[in-house]
């Protein structure tokens, strides 16, 4: 019933809890909620934005993204990406409302239907999301997600499992913008999912 632990309250006289605490503070529980992923976002949260546990600030980060990096086509990097786990996708781009202020993350089809975020399927955000955390070098730490087969079609599953994949560190590289500094840990009760993942990164819990 403490009302704080040690290490809300440790001073930099203890470097290394100090270092604990600040690496405690980039764990994220992610829970994408899809009315969370449909909201759109006021103009002031584009230079820092980073989407949060629940999806907020998902255009934000996007256009930001893109702001930081003029020499690439984001928005046609993560409609590559997001074609592999959708289909129909063409483009993905974002709507600035100047008079209200706004951004809005629209998807075009190769049909030729384009969509605003708040008709999109949860499915379809959830991928959203994930492929925004993985081109954003800036979202670092450990991200930890329950049953990401959830709600997926399960020829689509493979698809997530490698984006997770690619969201983590590859340790056989330097830590760079290209490969952010990351840790995917999920739990599963998927046979599909236990046989997607490369064996050195299972953990299996048994009852004894």
């Amino acid at each position: 019933q403490l009302p704080r632990t040690v290490l809300s309250t440790v001073t930099a006289e203890y470097a290394t809890a100090c270092v604990a605490r600040h690496e405690m503070r980039s764990w994220m529980m992610l829970q994408l909620e899809p009315s969370a992923l449909r909201k759109s976002d006021e103009f002031d949260k584009r230079k820092n934005a980073q989407i949060q546990a629940n999806g907020e600030n998902l255009p934000a980060t996007l256009y930001r993204l893109q702001a930081e990096n003029p020499d690439r086509d984001i928005y046609q990097e993560l409609a590559n990406r997001l074609s592999e786990l959708v289909d129909g996708v063409k483009e993905i781009n974002i709507d600035k409302d100047d008079k209200r202020e706004l951004f809005t993350l629209m998807l075009k089809f190769k049909d030729g239907g384009v969509f605003p975020a708040r008709s999109l399927s949860d499915g379809t955000l959830r991928f959203v999301g994930l492929s925004v955390i993985e081109l954003d070098s800036k979202s670092s730490g450990v991200i930890c997600l329950e049953e990401p087969e959830n709600g997926i079609h399960p020829q689509k599953i493979n698809s997530m499992i490698r984006l997770l994949t690619e969201i983590a560190t590859d340790t056989q590289y330097s830590v760079d913008h290209e490969n952010a500094l990351r840790q995917v840990i999920i739990n599963t009760h998927s046979p599909i999912v236990v046989q997607l993942v490369p064996e050195d990164s299972l953990l299996v819990a048994e009852s004894k």
